[in-house]
């Protein structure tokens, strides 16, 4: 069965592609290369196009008999979205209804959806489950939020099935080191981290050290990006299986500091990491923990996400693929 990723190749969308090829699907990448990278496209064709492109997105849907669609294709930085909400609104929801709307048209059966807890805002509990209120404090949240919304609706009105996953911290690398994070410019934690113990980078910044948390830094909930390429996969096919859709938090259920994220990193490279304390960024809060109870009663529990395997795969895959990556 073809399986149409969106945003397939990039760090997300490239792990879930592999698992979907261990899993007996083909996966068929639909992705612009903007943020993502053709050398992580191995398990299936790539189609060159945007969200934007309706004719192209119809036509792949018809070619490949698509009826099941994994969408990961969206901008996706916190902060950027706060200086270029014009850009987060196009990219994320205007794209998205197109991609609807060719699903609609071609006779489409479903899509898991790659939302993001950005969506709950500040949260008032933690930790947080799927049925917190979802007060969005920047436009990243608030376009995830509009998909999830429009979801539901064209379930609605014209039978589209669908699976919202909203995960956490997405981190680590492919253990057996085919893929890996490969950000330009790098705005995620443990790469950055890593960055300045390995000499890339002079030193780490830290953005806030007076958050009401026991360090006074943000406090953030890990999980291990196949952990979250297996959801995917399991989320299709239960849908393909009949289930009814569902909404699932990603996460572990447990919380590291970023101090606490820096001295673990420190202890498996073996150096210290030089760092740079700075004002907090919008739209940061305090404190994101997963509430998992529902997912894990879906026959979901993230097996790679202890902290320590995280960082370990993902200093492998820096160590070994960095430099070539970064010349491609």
């Amino acid at each position: 069965m073809y399986v149409m990723v969106t945003g397939g190749a990039g760090y997300i969308g490239s792990h879930t592609c592999k698992a979907l090829h261990l899993a007996g699907f083909q996966p068929v990448v639909f992705d612009n290369l903007s943020t993502g990278h053709q050398w992580a496209v191995k398990w299936g064709p790539l189609i060159k196009g945007d969200l934007c492109e309706i004719e192209l997105l119809r036509r792949t849907i018809c070619e490949f008999q698509i009826r099941y669609v994994i969408h990961f294709a969206a901008s996706a930085y916190v902060g950027e979205s706060i200086s270029h909400p014009r850009q987060y609104f196009r990219n994320n929801v205007v794209n998205s209804l197109n991609l609807l709307d060719a699903m609609v048209a071609e006779g489409a059966a479903g899509i898991v959806f790659s939302s993001s807890c950005a969506t709950y805002g500040i949260p008032g509990q933690i930790p947080i489950s799927e049925i917190h209120p979802q007060i969005p404090v920047s436009p990243y949240g608030e376009s995830k939020l509009f998909v999830e919304r429009a979801l539901q609706w064209y379930g609605q009105a014209y039978g589209i099935n669908w699976a919202i996953l909203r995960y956490f911290n997405a981190a680590g690398a492919d253990p057996e080191g085919e893929l890996g994070e490969e950000h330009d410019p790098e705005t995620h934690l443990i790469p950055l981290l890593l960055q300045a113990a390995l000499g890339g980078t002079r030193s780490f910044q830290l953005y806030g050290n007076d958050y009401p948390t026991p360090d006074g830094t943000a406090i953030r909930d890990f999980v291990h990006v196949c952990d979250l390429a297996e959801a995917h996969v399991r989320a299709l096919t239960n849908m393909i299986d009949g289930a009814g859709n569902l909404t699932l938090n990603l996460g572990t259920g447990k919380g590291y500091s970023i101090r606490e994220v820096a001295q673990q990193v420190e202890s498996v490279v073996g150096v210290p990491i030089p760092i740079q304390e700075a004002p907090k960024r919008a739209g940061d809060p305090p404190a994101l923990v997963a509430d998992t109870t529902r997912a894990n009663a879906k026959g979901w529990t993230p097996r790679n996400s202890a902290l320590e395997n995280i960082i370990r795969t993902a200093l492998q895959w820096r160590t070994q693929h960095g430099v070539r990556i970064a010349e491609i």
